[in-house]
C-alpha cells in the first residue's frame, strides 16, 4: 500500500470511529438526526474508501432517520430503533470491509 493509500485508509478509519461515536451520542439524546446525518455525509474519506453500494445504503438509512425525526414514533413508518440497529450493522460491515483492505 502506498503512503497516499495508507493515509486515506487511516482517515477513513478515523471517520468510521467518529461516526460510531456520533451514533452513540445520537442514541443518548445528545445529537439529533439532522446532526448525525450531516456528520455522516461529510465523511468523504470514509465513503470514498468503501464500495459505492455502502454509500447508497448509508444515504438511504440517513434519509429515513431524518424523516423519522419529523414524526413521533407511532406515526412514522420507520422505527427509530430499527434504523439505529441498521446503522450499527452498516458500521460493523464498513469496519470489516476497511479492515480487510488494510
Amino acid at each position: 500500500m502506498s503512503h497516499r493509500e495508507n493515509a486515506m485508509q487511516t482517515a477513513a478509519l478515523r471517520q468510521l470511529g467518529a461516526l460510531q461515536d456520533g451514533l452513540k451520542h445520537f442514541e443518548a439524546g445528545h445529537m439529533d438526526a439532522a446532526a448525525l446525518s450531516e456528520q455522516a455525509r461529510s465523511y468523504t474519506d470514509l465513503l470514498g474508501a468503501l464500495p459505492p453500494q455502502f454509500q447508497e445504503v448509508l444515504l438511504q438509512l440517513l434519509d429515513r432517520l431524518e424523516s423519522s425525526a419529523l414524526f413521533d414514533e407511532e406515526s412514522c413508518s420507520f422505527s427509530r430503533k430499527d434504523l439505529v440497529d441498521s446503522l450499527r450493522l452498516w458500521l460493523k460491515k464498513a469496519d470489516a470491509k476497511l479492515s480487510a483492505t488494510a
